[in-house]
């Protein structure tokens, strides 16, 4: 097959495809031929991609259908989908709240029933937090699992492609078409990959699963707390071994993050200049004028202010102080992981801090923003997999907010970690709820 094979022809040839006629959304940070590519910023408006990214061949040539763009935080760099240039993403469980970023159009399209699945990117914990506030399955492979080859770069050593789905085998069947080496991508790992449909059950005994001491602190909200408690209880009534292990390193994953994203971000986006495509400043006066006003206008103000704190970082002068300590440090935080993974197969812990906030309830401070990533940001630093899935729902205002529990682990154990939260699923009803039907919503 040549990628594009439609599922009526595979239909027609007797061809039995995974994912035949299924329709599949796709974050607006991804390559699909013939479709625009805005990544939610102002700097690419009117473009149209000109070719498929290797996931989105990966997709088709299993027989699913690429089903519609969604929305995102600008260039993906944001917590909330708040930061899009082009519309406001709402949360379909409440309306009035944020249903995470920054895939935040991808979750919510899988929360209200809009798509079977969608791809996502996560740098920081962008598949997983929405995932979790928006009360879906959300999936991060291993560093260097799934080409990242046609995924617009926000910081390359950090970004993933992943599915968010309404259940676990969901996600073991998208990962199936998805993953694999691709000699595009540089970075993209020449290893075997496992049937995760397959290795999909319900018995636990023999896990053994980490909860790390510096990921159960103070701040969590009580109901978000008492559900990831519950969690656990849960799995280790499957049989699991429940073993308290530390991260020692947690306190200065955001610190970390946050330069080397933005390190990397300012390098990326340097691109992005309006001469060859995007959007283009009228009437410059000469190409200095011309990059300058084309960033200024076409760029959203948290996507300059990590750029401007990325080229800081990386300046004469404070490029030991900042940059090559941070990468001293991630090195130091991927190493507890290493540590830990050696005393058990998987790590539990919330994926949020605080379930869905309100819209515009964090927008004046960024570093409140920043820390609802606090528990998603090291996995990427360290490279490993993770996912986010139901575990409960949080009463607030009088609506039901869904609670996220993740697990993580070890680089390329993703058939273990889908197995664990396979069977914790499966135990539990959460994954089966969907949110309430809005009046108001139905009439516009």
């Amino acid at each position: 097959m040549d990628g594009k094979f439609p599922a009526k022809e595979a239909e027609k040839a007797n061809v039995d495809l995974p994912l035949g006629g299924v329709p599949v959304a796709i974050k607006d940070i991804i390559n699909v031929m013939g479709q625009p590519c805005t990544c939610g910023s102002k700097i690419l408006r009117g473009y149209r991609s000109t070719y498929d990214a290797t996931v989105i061949q990966k997709l088709r040539a299993a027989g699913a259908i690429p089903f519609g763009k969604t929305n995102l935080d600008e260039l993906a760099m944001g917590s909330s989908t708040e930061n899009s240039a082009m519309k406001l993403t709402r949360n379909p469980w409440d309306l009035s709240r944020v249903p995470g970023g920054s895939s935040g159009g991808s979750a919510a399209a899988v929360a209200a029933n809009a798509a079977f699945g969608a791809l996502g990117s996560d740098t920081g914990g962008s598949i997983r937090q929405p995932a979790a506030l928006s009360g879906v399955v959300g999936f991060k492979p291993t560093y260097g699992r799934v080409s990242r080859f046609g995924l617009v770069a926000f910081a390359s050593s950090l970004d993933q492609i992943g599915p968010l789905t309404k259940t676990v085998r969901d996600a073991a069947l998208i990962m199936n078409a998805i993953a694999g080496h691709d000699a595009q991508d540089s970075t993209s790992l020449n290893e075997p990959v496992p049937d995760y449909a397959a290795t999909l059950g319900t018995d636990l005994r023999g896990v053994r699963l980490g909860l790390p001491r510096e990921y159960m602190i103070e701040g969590i909200d009580p109901q978000l707390k008492a559900a990831i408690s519950a969690a656990v209880k849960q799995l280790n009534s499957l049989g699991a071994e429940i073993i308290d292990v530390s991260l020692p390193h947690t306190d200065y994953a955001v610190a970390v993050y946050y330069i080397l994203a933005t390190a990397e971000a300012s390098a990326n986006l340097a691109r992005f200049d309006g001469v060859r495509y995007g959007y283009r400043a009228e009437n410059p006066r000469d190409m200095l004028d011309l990059y300058g006003r084309t960033r200024e206008e076409g760029f959203g103000q948290e996507v300059k202010r990590r750029i401007i704190l990325g080229t800081y970082v990386l300046s004469s002068g404070y490029y030991d102080a900042y940059y090559l300590s941070a990468q001293k440090v991630r090195e130091l935080i991927r190493q507890d992981f290493v540590n830990a993974f050696e005393k058990v197969d998987a790590l539990i812990s919330p994926t949020s801090p605080v379930p869905a906030f309100k819209l515009g309830e964090r927008t004046a401070d960024p570093l409140q923003m920043y820390l609802a990533d606090i528990f998603t940001i090291a996995a990427n630093l360290a490279g490993i997999c993770g996912i986010s899935m139901p575990c409960g729902f949080a009463e607030m205002d009088g609506q039901r907010l869904p609670i996220g529990l993740q697990l993580l682990g070890k680089p390329l154990d993703e058939a273990r970690i889908l197995q664990i939260a396979h069977a914790y699923e499966q135990s539990t009803d959460w994954h089966k709820a969907r949110p309430p039907v809005d009046e108001t919503a139905k009439k516009t």
